[in-house]
């Protein structure tokens, strides 16, 4: 039998994914009226309407003629989340003299709940969006830098993520088998750096080791490129040295600040 406590929890709870379901549904579309936000989520205009008015109140939405967009609030907050990161205050200035160094796109990598983020980055020869790339997710399963975080994470955590995650196929090189992906992390320990060749993108290599403090990876930072440039040889002769030298800097500045 629900107390009346336990129903007043279950109806915020409903509006809450009904809230977190309209932010979605808009960044999804680029901005929609209510109308179209009632229907393609299957809700009551009033409700839609209800939590659009509470979002444009706090700044989160923009209503342009009857027409909502996500607002800058969300950037304002995003910013503040990213600089509350001590890794990303410890790394962003040994990135930008990486990327320099080498001459690529050089990344920084934050996992959380199981997935990775690109929290910042240089673009150098950039083969690709670099603006629509910062702050996206990414399966830690399917690119260098996920693969050099799962590598030194305790193996029943790896097995507890793929159990959640799966390892669905990003392209048809992406590792999709629970085994090779244990070999394969094997390998990345025994190397020092994990390599990703057109498993997330097609076209684009990257190499990348992960940021260690206090025994767990926190980050990693990965170098990027278009495959005829980052060839398995220009990684193995050129660019894997520099990467675990700037790694080295990032987790010294962790430590020492």
């Amino acid at each position: 039998m629900l107390m009346e406590g336990d129903e007043t929890n279950g109806r915020s709870i409903k509006s809450n994914e009904t809230l977190f379901s309209i932010v979605e549904s808009l960044r999804e579309t680029g901005g929609a009226g209510v109308t179209e936000l009632a229907n393609r989520l299957n809700l009551a205009k009033s409700t839609v309407h209800k939590h659009l008015v509470s979002l444009e109140r706090h700044k989160y939405v923009v209503n342009e003629d009857g027409r909502y967009r996500l607002g800058l609030q969300f950037f304002n907050v995003g910013v503040s989340v990213r600089n509350e990161h001590e890794v990303y205050h410890a790394a962003k200035e040994r990135i930008d003299q990486l990327a320099f160094d080498v001459d690529e796109t050089v990344w920084l990598i934050v996992p959380e709940n199981g997935m990775g983020m690109f929290v910042y980055g240089v673009p150098r020869n950039e083969s690709f969006s670099f603006d629509s790339t910062i702050g996206n997710w990414v399966p830690l399963h399917a690119n260098s830098a996920g693969k050099a975080i799962l590598a030194h994470l305790p193996e029943r955590e790896v097995r507890d993520f793929v159990d959640r995650h799966g390892l669905p196929a990003r392209t048809e090189n992406t590792i999709t088998d629970r085994k090779t992906l244990f070999d394969e992390l094997e390998r990345v320990r025994e190397r020092g750096y994990a390599v990703n060749f057109q498993e997330d993108l097609r076209g684009l290599h990257a190499l990348a080791t992960p940021t260690i403090r206090d025994g767990r990876p926190v980050a990693a930072v990965a170098i990027a490129g278009a495959a005829n440039r980052v060839t398995e040889e220009r990684i193995e002769r050129e660019l894997s040295e520099p990467l675990l030298e700037a790694v080295d800097d990032i987790e010294l500045r962790l430590v020492y600040g």
